[in-house]
C-alpha cells in the first residue's frame, strides 16, 4: 500500500512538471575573473558572449536544467618584486557549463513573472590556451596541465518573463580551483612553487525564448 502510493506521488509530481513545461534557446554576456589569493599577482576582467538552451519543469516551483557555451580567462600579472620572474599570462577557455537552478516565482501572472533561482553548476572546460604577453623571453609560466577540466561552482540570480521572453541575470562563483600549484621561475632560473588558488567568479545576463 504504501509503495503504490509513493508511486502515486511521484506520478502526480511528473504529470504535474510535464503539464507545466518551458522550452528554449538563450543567448547572453558573461563578464567574469579568475580570482587569486596571492595579493602580488593581478588579474583582469574578461567578457564573452554565451549561446545555450533551457528547460523550465514546473509552476510555481520549478527546475530549470540548461545547458550553455561560453569562453572565460583572464590575465595573470606579476612584477618583479619578490625574486620570482616577472610574467603576464594570458589564459583563455572555453567551456560547457551545466547548470541546474531551483526556482520561484515571485509574481506569477498571465503575462510576466518574476522569479529567484539558485543551484550548482558544472563547467567542462573543452579548450585550454596560455599566451605569454611579455616578457616573452620566460614563456608563460602557467601551463595547461595546470588547468583544471572540470569546474564545479554556484549560481543565484533572479529572471523576468514576459509573453515568450525570459531575461535572466546570475552572479556565479566557483567552488573549486581553477588553477592550484603553479611551478614559476625565479630570477635565479630556478622553479618554485606558487599558490594560484584562482576561482572563477562572475556576472552573465541572458534572454531566452520559450518555444513552448
Amino acid at each position: 500500500m504504501k509503495k503504490l502510493l509513493l508511486v502515486a506521488i511521484l506520478f502526480s509530481l511528473s504529470c504535474g512538471l510535464m503539464a507545466q513545461i518551458s522550452f528554449g534557446p538563450k543567448i547572453g554576456y558573461t563578464t567574469g575573473k579568475l580570482s587569486t589569493d596571492k595579493s602580488d599577482i593581478t588579474t583582469s576582467m574578461k567578457s564573452s558572449f554565451l549561446f545555450g538552451a533551457f528547460l523550465r519543469l514546473g509552476g510555481k516551483v520549478y527546475l530549470q536544467p540548461e545547458v550553455n557555451w561560453y569562453t572565460a580567462g583572464g590575465v595573470f600579472k606579476k612584477p618583479s618584486l619578490t625574486g620570482i620572474s616577472p610574467f603576464e599570462d594570458e589564459v583563455n577557455l572555453k567551456s560547457i557549463q551545466i547548470p541546474l537552478y531551483l526556482g520561484y516565482k515571485l509574481l506569477d501572472l498571465k503575462l510576466v513573472q518574476v522569479r529567484a533561482q539558485a543551484g550548482p553548476t558544472a563547467s567542462i572546460i573543452t579548450s585550454k590556451s596560455i599566451n605569454p604577453l611579455k616578457p616573452l623571453d620566460y614563456g608563460a609560466q602557467i601551463k595547461e596541465a595546470d588547468i583544471k577540466d572540470v569546474l564545479w561552482g554556484l549560481q543565484f540570480g533572479a529572471g523576468v518573463d514576459v509573453l515568450m521572453f525570459t531575461l535572466d541575470v546570475q552572479y556565479m562563483f566557483g567552488l573549486n580551483k581553477l588553477i592550484g600549484d603553479v611551478q614559476v621561475t625565479t630570477d635565479a632560473g630556478t622553479t618554485e612553487t606558487v599558490k594560484f588558488d584562482s576561482r572563477q567568479q562572475g556576472f552573465m545576463v541572458s534572454l531566452g525564448w520559450k518555444i513552448f
